[in-house]
């Protein structure tokens, strides 16, 4: 076991600013790289016996974070060994977007963060990288109002046939997935609910019959074909789902930009002059 961080222990080069969260896997820190003067996250698995065997998943979290270059991805600084305990080094957000569901929220600000999580993970999917682990406390929010998805701690490669453990955080988790069997479609339904509840408030609870509670205010706050969007996303069939976040995020950005109705021309008349 890896022991617990104090504010302004040091550990390797970092200086321990504050604990961030406390999870059965693993640590994470607001601490402070004295060396290049900047914050970063810090996620320090409890497991610490200097062997790549035993941190094999943040290993292998770390990889695939570090292959996914894109603007809401949470990237990945550096990832090594401090003495016998690993430790993943990110950028430090502002908070999470499960804090920042607790407070009040613009529309137009809660559809923004919609379609950057969509985007972050329809990158994932054109990557083959299913998530596996979508959930608010997943989406770090930054200062410029960016979000970034974060966590690929639980995330597989998507290949013809796959083979999970079932994996995941159960409120968020899809049907399918929880037996074992994930698949680009499950990140699907598991955003479908971080949607809902972003705008509806509220999180369904199975078996997902649909209107769930709050669904008028999901529909005041965006429009009727976004809910679409989103009602097609939650379906506990995968097959009926979008069959991946990029599907899905097309379908969203014609629900928020409809299409402009070009004015029919105005005949042009002659005028009758008289003689």
């Amino acid at each position: 076991m890896s022991k617990r961080y104090r504010a302004r222990q040091r550990l390797g080069k970092y200086r321990i600013v504050r604990r961030l969260n406390l999870g059965p896997l693993a640590d994470v820190y607001a601490a402070q790289d004295t060396v290049q003067q900047m914050p970063v996250a810090l996620k320090v698995p409890h497991v610490a016996t200097g062997r790549l065997d035993d941190v094999a998943d943040f290993v292998s979290e770390a990889r695939i974070a570090s292959k996914l270059q894109h603007p809401n991805v949470l990237p990945v600084y550096n990832a090594a060994f401090i003495g016998e305990q690993f430790v993943i080094a990110m950028p430090l957000g502002v908070s999470s977007l499960a804090e920042r569901l607790e407070r009040r929220m613009a529309n137009a600000l809660a559809m923004d963060f919609a379609l950057q999580a969509l985007n972050a993970l329809a990158y994932a999917h054109e990557h083959k990288v299913i998530h596996c682990d979508i959930k608010p406390e997943n989406f770090i929010l930054f200062p410029d109002k960016q979000i970034r998805l974060a966590d690929f701690g639980f995330a597989k490669v998507s290949a013809r046939t796959i083979k999970g453990s079932g994996s995941g955080t159960i409120d968020y988790i899809a049907p399918e997935q929880a037996l074992g069997k994930p698949r680009l479609a499950s990140d699907v339904f598991s955003l479908g609910l971080v949607l809902y509840r972003l705008f509806a408030g509220v999180l369904p609870e199975y078996p997902f019959d649909w209107p769930p509670p709050a669904h008028d205010r999901l529909v005041a706050r965006t429009n009727p074909e976004f809910a679409k969007v989103v009602r097609k996303a939650l379906a506990v069939s995968p097959k009926k789902r979008f069959p991946n976040a990029g599907a899905m995020l097309a379908a969203a950005q014609r629900a928020t930009n409809p299409p402009r109705r070009t004015p029919a021309r105005r005949r042009r008349t002659k005028r009758s002059t008289r003689r």
